[in-house]
């Protein structure tokens, strides 16, 4: 009777069963995925598993059946498949369940004496892990930002580039115009000197012709003077002196 009122009841409960425990409990039913993964990223693990009772039972079944059974409807569940399957001889009590009894007693009790123990030793490795994990992580970032801040600072030097050849422009530039305006003063001095050459030659030229001038005229005069011309101009030159003298005098 209790066996039958199971079997008819299951379906229904697996309805009825909150989202994380039917999926768990659909999930052994539906075939293997076979299709390709999908590169999503994946919710993260917790880092606790969720409450049991007796160490193996979920908390969710015994949630499940409260408002139905009560307190105690689950253990009186338990209770009647056990005894059901004694009763059907599904299960046959022979040796192996003495030594299945003795090998969970020492399995509890281990836990119970060296869970804390192993679980510390566990806890301490798992954060060893974590933390040369997240030192491999941090060094990959701060290599990652250092190459983004020199990347940064090759574009800065990029942007920058076109003030630097403009610079450089304006600067050859600048020394085309002072090689161009110091060769115009090369240019400018040199035609100088030769046009001052071209007026001192023909300063030169005319001074001595100046000069010839006046000793041809001068030679030419003094040809033309005869020696009484000469003696009549000294005596007047002499009676002018006494006439200059005497005024003076008379002056004075």
């Amino acid at each position: 009777m209790l066996s039958r009122l199971v079997l008819r009841a299951a379906p229904a409960a697996l309805r009825s069963l909150p989202p994380p425990v039917a999926v768990g409990v659909l999930h052994a039913t539906r075939p293997l995925h076979t299709s390709k993964q999908h590169l999503a990223p994946l919710p993260p693990l917790p880092e606790k598993g969720g409450e049991v009772r007796h160490g193996l039972i979920p908390e969710e079944f015994f949630q499940f059946l409260y408002p139905k059974t009560g307190v105690t409807g689950p253990y009186m569940l338990g209770t009647g498949l056990i005894l059901y399957f004694l009763s059907k001889e599904i299960y046959v009590v022979n040796h192996e369940t003495v030594a299945a009894a003795c090998i969970l007693s020492i399995l509890i009790y281990g836990i119970k004496r060296f869970g804390p123990d192993v679980a510390a030793f566990a806890d301490k490795l798992n954060e060893e892990k974590l933390a040369r994990a997240q030192a491999v992580k941090n060094e990959s970032i701060e290599g990652l930002e250092a190459a983004i801040e020199q990347e940064k600072k090759e574009q800065w030097r990029v942007e920058g580039r076109s003030y630097l050849f403009d610079a450089k422009r304006n600067n050859i530039a600048m020394l085309l115009e002072a090689n161009y305006r110091e060769r115009l003063l090369t240019v400018y001095n040199e035609v100088k000197k030769r046009l001052d050459y071209q007026v001192a030659m023909q300063n030169l030229k005319r001074q001595k012709e100046q000069d010839h001038m006046i000793q041809w005229v001068e030679k030419s005069v003094v040809q033309s003077i005869t020696p009484q011309q000469q003696k009549e101009s000294i005596a007047k030159c002499i009676l002018d002196l006494k006439a200059l003298s005497k005024t003076a005098q008379a002056t004075a």
